[in-house]
């Protein structure tokens, strides 16, 4: 297409170079390794499981964690925002001393689903391939998902009942923050909705945000977390005070 012999003026030249290494940071790459664990390995009881104590457990068709990430640097407006979503948290709320306990996998969450990026006002469309780049270089340049497979969340309320304390464990490193919650529960006690948001730093948690060309094209290293939790008795469970069938 050009000579080998001919140099490109620099005013073509250096914007070309730029296009090649935004191309190439949305090929599609290989695909992620398969995971070291079982995808469903049993959560361990929580350590404040005390007989008598009521337990929800978490339906996860009925749960949604989302964590949106923003572009950064000189040349954000060449990227893309993103948004990453669980919906196969695993876990169990014991609603009358306020705890909580779930986890989830980061190699099961969904990248740039379209309703949720229109649900967080995000105007770009990413292309399939940018998608595949963007859910390799999650996994597997900034998470370390293969080593650090799980996100695990223990929360436990506070003196105000709209405000958890959370111990958050991401990437093999464990921060406790306040999480502002709202929670809906049953006139009966058989169905509770959890739901809040908070923002929180990659690099709190060891984590080196994703950049190239020297952090010209960057993520922020600040995220935006939401989350809609609903619980309810396992299916084999009775009702309070139900007695044999008649």
């Amino acid at each position: 297409m050009f000579s080998q012999n001919r140099r490109l003026p620099s005013a073509i030249r250096t914007p070309l170079l730029l296009a090649c290494a935004v191309l190439a940071a949305c090929t599609p790459l290989p695909p992620v390794p398969a995971p070291a664990a079982p995808a469903q390995a049993a959560m361990p009881a929580p350590a404040w499981q005390r007989p008598g104590v009521q337990l929800l457990h978490i339906a996860p068709e009925e749960s949604l964690l989302t964590i949106t990430v923003r572009r950064g640097g000189a040349l954000a407006r060449l990227g893309h925002d993103h948004v990453v979503a669980s919906r196969s948290l695993q876990g169990v709320v014991a609603p009358a001393p306020g705890r909580a306990q779930f986890q989830f996998r980061l190699d099961e969450m969904s990248v740039d689903e379209e309703s949720l990026r229109q649900a967080a006002g995000l105007t770009t469309t990413p292309s399939a391939d940018a998608i595949a780049g963007t859910r390799h270089n999650m996994l597997v340049r900034v998470l370390d998902a293969q080593r650090y497979p799980w996100v695990r969340v223990e929360a436990r309320r506070t003196g105000d009942k709209q405000v958890f304390d959370a111990d958050i464990t991401v990437h093999g490193v464990t921060r406790t923050l306040q999480l502002p919650v709202r929670v809906e529960q049953a006139a009966d006690g058989r169905r509770l909705q959890a739901s809040g948001s908070l923002l929180l730093k990659q690099s709190d948690f060891g984590i080196v945000p994703f950049a190239i060309l020297g952090g010209a094209m960057a993520v922020q290293d600040q995220m935006e977390l939401a989350f809609r939790i609903t619980a309810r008795p396992e299916p084999s469970a009775p009702a309070p005070g139900a007695g044999p069938g008649r």
